[in-house]
């Protein structure tokens, strides 16, 4: 039995909830299964519902309120991984608000990183228009004046062209969106660093590695919330404590939309056969689960 700290009831063996407006989410939940093993999570993709970078902020809060209400309701979680830029900078605030004994970790942009680690000191961000117009995102900018320039560039369509797995309009997306943004290499002037500001693009790597070089850096979200979500749940004694070191916990999928593409993009990109869930998620929070 773990140790519990001072104020909390263990809840150990209760599951974490993650989830995105897609499958852009699961390169989060990649990362939260490696560094996390032994946890049980319950991965939902709000696909009938997106994408939530091209919708604007009362979309997004209301979806993901709904969300969360459902994962807290239906599964009982422990702790909630917000795995989307865009529902992160619209709604994360709220939903710390609205569920203030539920530890939430949201994902950002990794401009910080970006900035500390360039030596050109000129820095890419792709994201969607929601992320990048967002208030949480341009404090976030503004706190880091003068350590790096930073070359933002909307992804029209880009996420959804993953999220569809349309090669033709990923590559074009792709294409598109580093041609506009200027020269990269390590070059002065040049950008030597790209942060992909959405989860769904760490799934485009490839193309987009094709187009700007090799030396280019690339840096994504999953892993620093998933070493931040280990600390959270640490810290109140909720570590899973497993006998056996190899042993690895199922994880639930659920969507909102296409269960086939959902399955189809969890054994492409995670490398293993799921069964999916079709789900109902009232924005209203009227009673939801699987649909019969």
């Amino acid at each position: 039995m773990p140790l519990v700290s001072a104020g909390y009831t263990d809840r150990s063996a209760d599951a974490i909830g993650v989830f995105d407006s897609g499958v852009g989410g699961l390169s989060v939940l990649r990362a939260l299964r490696a560094e996390l093993p032994q946890e049980q999570f319950i991965y939902v993709a709000d696909s009938g519902h997106a994408p939530y970078g091209e919708r604007d902020d009362a979309h997004v809060i209301t979806r993901s309120h709904a969300i969360a209400r459902y994962l807290t309701e239906q599964h009982h979680i422990k702790a909630l991984v917000v795995a989307c830029n865009t529902a992160t900078a619209a709604a994360i605030k709220l939903l710390r608000q609205d569920f203030p004994e539920l530890p939430i970790v949201g994902i950002e942009p990794a401009l910080k990183p970006a900035a500390l680690s360039s030596k050109t000191k000129v820095v890419g961000v792709m994201a969607t228009r929601g992320t990048l117009n967002s208030d949480k995102f341009r404090a976030l900018l503004t706190s880091l004046h003068g350590q790096a320039t930073f070359i933002l560039q909307p992804c029209d369509g880009l996420a959804d062209a993953i999220e569809r797995a349309d090669a033709t309009k990923t590559i074009a997306s792709c294409a598109y969106s580093t041609g506009a943004m200027g020269q990269f290499g390590h070059a002065d002037g040049a950008m030597d660093t790209l942060v992909l500001g959405c989860t769904h693009y760490p799934f485009a790597i490839g193309t987009l590695r094709s187009l700007v070089g090799a030396d280019v850096a690339f840096l994504e979200g999953g892993a620093p919330v998933a070493r931040q979500t280990r600390r959270l749940l640490d810290e109140r004694g909720w570590l899973v404590q497993a006998a056996d070191a190899g042993f690895v916990a199922p994880t639930i999928f659920g969507t909102t939309g296409d269960g086939n593409n959902l399955r189809m993009a969890v054994e492409r990109w995670l490398g293993f056969k799921v069964d999916v869930q079709n789900l109902r998620i009232h924005s209203t929070c009227e009673p939801t689960g699987p649909m019969p």
